[in-house]
């Protein structure tokens, strides 16, 4: 039996991955921003264990592990929690800024790091869901589109770095899927918001599924994902 630890778990992407992850008998454990989210995701996913670490204060997530029963084990590491909030350059204050860039990166580059050695010991897996924004930025996208272009150098320093250790590294970009963060894309940009014109998040945990299923003799490292309509 494998154990996954997932971020972006309560909803979207990442709990379908992780509903699947549980249904099919492997260990699962979330890591949840704070106690009460921790509670709220065990209960719509009855099976997985919970940490809890924010990954807006990276600075913070070694004490706050430090202080918990961490798995002995990790198989995977899968990283698809992420926040976006649009804006021109000319008009996103440095907090946002400095918020999605703490979610987005730093986060997962803290997380990641703390997670290495029992990583290295399975010879593990590390997925990071960016976006399609992690190649290219669009108007009102800087923020955002800095951060994940931010992951996608992560990822690509990582996969050189631990090669030697038999970690494998995973980029996927996903074009725009049907999640709740999306709909509140949707939001700020002021357009109507319909689903079935985009991704499904079934689609997108298919492809995670299949990176952390390969067998040892290869490696899916970057794999872009668009509508097909």
């Amino acid at each position: 039996m494998r154990t996954h630890l997932i971020t972006g778990a309560g909803s979207g992407i990442g709990s379908v991955v992780a509903r699947r992850l549980i249904e099919r008998g492997d260990r699962v454990v979330l890591l949840a921003r704070d106690a009460g989210r921790a509670r709220a995701i065990a209960t719509e996913l009855p099976g997985a264990e919970t940490l809890v670490g924010d990954l807006a204060q990276p600075g913070r997530l070694s004490w706050a592990l430090s202080t918990q029963q961490l798995p002995d084990r990790i198989d995977s590491l899968v990283h698809v929690a992420g926040v976006v909030d649009l804006g021109s350059v000319a008009e996103l204050p440095a907090s946002l800024w400095e918020r999605q860039i703490a979610v987005n990166l730093l986060g997962p580059a803290e997380l990641t790091r703390l997670m290495l050695p029992l990583l290295r010991v399975s010879r593990g897996r590390v997925v990071f869901v960016n976006s399609g924004a992690g190649l290219h930025a669009n108007a009102g996208w800087s923020a955002y589109a800095a951060s994940k272009h931010g992951l996608r150098a992560l990822a690509d320093a990582l996969r050189a770095e631990e090669a030697e250790h038999g970690v494998r590294v995973t980029s996927i970009y996903p074009g725009r899927t049907a999640t709740p963060m999306q709909e509140r894309v949707h939001q700020q940009e002021g357009r109507e918001y319909d689903a079935s014109r985009y991704i499904a998040p079934e689609s997108v945990a298919t492809t995670i599924l299949t990176a952390l299923d390969l067998p040892d003799d290869a490696t899916l490292t970057d794999l872009s994902i668009r509508p097909a309509h």
